[in-house]
């Protein structure tokens, strides 16, 4: 089927539309703060023109009569773009809800076409907490689909409506060169489906994180923001000995002054105190 033609101004809206709201209406108003003075600027009186003055008052003369239309053409198009926005982002947020109050959201996911799809993911991780630009629309399969930025890094996501068939590691492999390309800090590859096991071996050690079925499931139930793919993982610290609040001493009188720790004797249950590395001493203080 041949793509639908569009104009330059229904292009502009829809461009508009995928921006916040209040984005468009502050690009139609500076539009019109810059627009408005040129289109009402005095036209200068006539006097003696000399040669090549007449192209300089045929771009003043033109620029003036762009900016007549255009400082209500542009404000009127960004004004349709945040109402587009905002019933997108209503629809976007219905079709979240559907989903994830369904009885059966595996079913009612595969019946999703591509594009609600990709729309539902999104929704997905704006709840996590990241701004989402939407960049697919071109057709399914179309590479990079969302962009997630969150404390000021960049992510990508790519979404595979596949109901049947694995995605595999070319897949994964052109997506890894995509987040070089635009240089992100991390990536989803996410899909209905599943991840083949070369898919995932790839996957490993390069900051991208597949989320099948299963994984889809829970990032529709989650709530609190998730832990950045690129974020090192945090370990718990070993608790350190502390030094004691008064000395020590073992049964020969001897102090014990540096950091030490209990141990308890497995055979006879007495409890024995260990400083230093040292072999454990009993201490003359029961713990």
């Amino acid at each position: 089927m041949a793509r639908k033609r569009t104009s330059a101004v229904e292009d502009f809206i829809v461009v508009l539309s995928r921006l916040p709201w209040w984005a468009s209406l502050l690009i139609a108003l500076v539009s019109w703060l810059i627009l408005h003075p040129i289109a009402t600027a005095p036209v200068a009186p006539p006097v003696a023109l000399k040669p090549g003055d007449m192209g300089g008052i045929l771009t003043a003369q033109l620029w003036r009569t762009l900016a007549m239309f255009g400082q209500y053409l542009i404000p009127f198009c960004c004004l349709l773009g945040a109402i587009g926005s905002i019933a997108a982002r209503r629809k976007r947020k219905h079709l979240f809800d559907s989903v994830k109050t369904a009885t059966q959201p595996a079913r009612t996911i595969d019946g999703l076409s591509w594009q609600q799809f990709e729309q539902l993911i999104g929704e997905a991780f704006r709840k996590q907490g990241y701004s989402i630009t939407e960049t697919g629309g071109n057709g399914p399969d179309g590479g990079v689909d969302l962009i997630l930025r969150k404390h000021n890094e960049k992510y990508l996501v790519q979404c595979k409506h596949w109901r049947s068939l694995k995605v595999g590691v070319p897949v994964v492999r052109e997506f890894f060169g995509a987040m070089a390309a635009e240089g992100a800090v991390g990536g989803y590859v996410v899909t209905s489906g599943q991840f083949t096991a070369e898919a995932r071996a790839f996957a490993e050690g390069r900051n991208i994180q597949l989320i099948d079925g299963g994984g889809l499931k829970r990032l529709m139930v989650r709530h609190n923001p998730t832990t950045p793919v690129a974020e090192p993982e945090r370990r718990q610290a070993a608790p350190q000995p502390q030094a004691p609040a008064e000395p020590l001493s073992n049964r020969d009188g001897m102090q014990i002054d540096m950091p030490y720790r209990f141990i308890e004797c497995t055979k006879c249950g007495r409890h024995a105190i260990t400083a230093g590395g040292n072999p454990p001493i009993f201490s003359a203080r029961q713990k």
